[in-house]
């Protein structure tokens, strides 16, 4: 797939250096935007980006796109709208749950048992959802899904939200995570006590940390 970077009219965007910097401030993410006029494959999943979030204040543009290669468009919402049962985050965009599928489109081109299962899977979704899953109700979805628990279908989505869903620049960025830094020393000087999700404690309880 060619990806082409699409920016703010004429205006520079930095590249991309990930979430590693020595600041540990998170560079404008490089989301993966497509033209349509290369998009050949057998679907594409777009969307904008909310205007204010956090991670569209990081992109270079509020469209993104992706392309897939096997899935058709319907499936890939399916298994987008599937994982965001599985893993729920309200602040994550669809972009992200779109990487999701994007994964699991991969493994499907290269792998007729995997598509088979991915596909079979998805008809079941439907099925039990008397029409299109990503169409009902969330408390219907959450039935569904959990009714499907134990099965090869149910596996192999769940185990790529690991990666897919988290080990990106705009989890990244929602999350709070400042990246990598055991080759800069760990965390004992980069933000080891930046809990922002908890109260300060007192000094004594949290006394400097011994550097040598």
């Amino acid at each position: 797939m060619k990806v082409i970077p699409i920016h703010r009219g004429a205006e520079e965007v930095p590249a991309l250096e990930g979430c590693d910097e020595e600041s540990g401030v998170v560079r404008k993410v490089d989301l993966p935007l497509v033209r349509r006029d290369f998009l050949k494959g057998s679907g594409i999943l777009m969307g904008t980006l909310a205007s204010g979030s956090l991670v569209a204040s990081l992109a270079p543009s509020h469209a993104w796109a992706l392309e897939l290669k096997t899935l058709t468009t319907a499936e890939g919402e399916t298994i987008m709208a599937m994982g965001r049962v599985l893993y729920p985050h309200a602040k994550l965009p669809d972009a992200v749950y779109a990487l999701l599928s994007k994964a699991l489109d991969g493994k499907a081109a290269g792998d007729a048992a995997a598509a088979k299962t991915l596909r079979d899977g998805i008809g079941q979704l439907n099925q039990k959802a008397g029409g299109a899953f990503g169409k009902a109700s969330a408390g219907k979805k959450l039935e569904i899904v959990k009714g499907m628990e134990g099965t090869p279908f149910f596996g192999m989505v769940r185990g790529e939200c690991i990666t897919a869903l988290y080990d990106n620049d705009m989890a990244y960025a929602v999350f709070g995570y400042p990246g990598s830094a055991w080759e800069k020393g760990g965390y004992i000087t980069r933000g080891f006590q930046d809990l922002k999700w908890l109260p300060n404690p007192p000094a004594e309880a949290s006394p400097p940390p011994y550097l040598g």
